[in-house]
């Protein structure tokens, strides 16, 4: 099945206890689509400024992302985000941040995209978010991610959005901040009654929650030692998980557990470099054998 990305694309600066990134490629489609095009060819829409280096096209060019839906808009800049982690990195410190293009109109869907059957709205504003999969004609499974910025600011329209989508991508603190509630499970479903039909709970180096109405499922995250970048280990996730989705053609828990593998395995490469140097270059076998030892670590007899 074909398969859509749109969200955040921009240039970050990174700061962790292991050293810097500096004006790198970033961004939430950007992460999401690297880790997605191991398991099937991805749909790229997003916008950027005129100072957009092109070093950095080439550098999406150069795997099976279609960069038809990238739009260079005249007159504008490009989304910046600046941040910085310290201790355990489990949480990102925001430090400086440019909407720039993410407070401007949304990008146009290309017509030939407008047939995706599987469609991932990246973090972005939620506006700009159900603006794009409106148009989209007839998908077969539409998800969702958000931070904590739109829970904060635009709470309303992230409501919105969360009653349009199939599924929803969020992580521990921030389900908790949505919900008010200090249960995951019991905020997933508080989640679930906005008219999602499964929320996947990202909990970092605890792994994942996938929540639906009749049953929760938990799974560890790969154990990495290496962990220098922590930038984009969320995206990867849900960039694994959904483009597995898509190959398989399959959206049944059965297959939704599958999938939350291959996002905690996505995510476990991520981080083991700054900015996208791990992620960008990992191979599939390197994955198919990481997949297999968690499977094989979650095998009790």
């Amino acid at each position: 099945m074909s398969l859509l990305v749109t969200g955040s694309i921009g240039i970050d600066n990174v700061v962790t206890p292991h050293g810097q990134a500096e004006e790198v490629l970033g961004g939430s489609s950007v992460y999401f689509s690297f880790a997605a095009v191991q398991y099937t060819p991805v749909r790229f829409v997003g916008v950027v400024g005129e100072d957009f280096p092109p070093a950095f096209r080439d550098i999406l060019a150069s795997h099976d992302i279609d960069l038809t839906g990238l739009e260079v808009r005249k007159g504008s800049k490009t989304f910046r985000w600046t941040g910085k982690y310290v201790g355990d990195m489990a949480q990102a410190q925001t430090v400086g941040i440019e909407l720039n293009v993410l407070a401007e109109a949304a990008p146009r869907v290309p017509a030939a995209f407008t047939d995706s059957d599987v469609v991932f709205l990246a973090n972005t504003h939620p506006t700009l978010q159900r603006e794009m999969l409106a148009q989209v004609r007839s998908p077969k499974l539409t998800v969702c991610d958000t931070i904590d910025l739109w829970i904060n600011t635009e709470r309303a329209s992230l409501t919105e959005t969360l009653k349009v989508v199939n599924g929803v991508i969020i992580n521990d603190a921030e389900v908790r901040m949505f919900t008010g509630l200090s249960n995951l499970v019991t905020a997933g479903r508080e989640i679930l009654k906005l008219g999602p039909s499964f929320v996947v709970i990202k909990k970092g180096e605890h792994g994942a929650l996938l929540v639906t109405a009749d049953n929760a499922t938990a799974i560890p995250a790969y154990p990495t030692e290496n962990v220098k970048d922590p930038t984009g280990a969320g995206d990867s996730f849900a960039g694994g998980m959904l483009g597995y989705l898509a190959a398989e053609g399959r959206f049944d828990t059965a297959a939704l557990r599958r999938a939350l593998l291959r996002g905690t395995v996505s995510a476990s490469f991520t981080i083991e470099d700054f900015s996208l140097r791990r992620v960008m270059n990992v191979t599939r076998p390197e994955i198919d054998a990481r997949v297999a030892e968690l499977i094989d670590m979650l095998r009790i007899e």
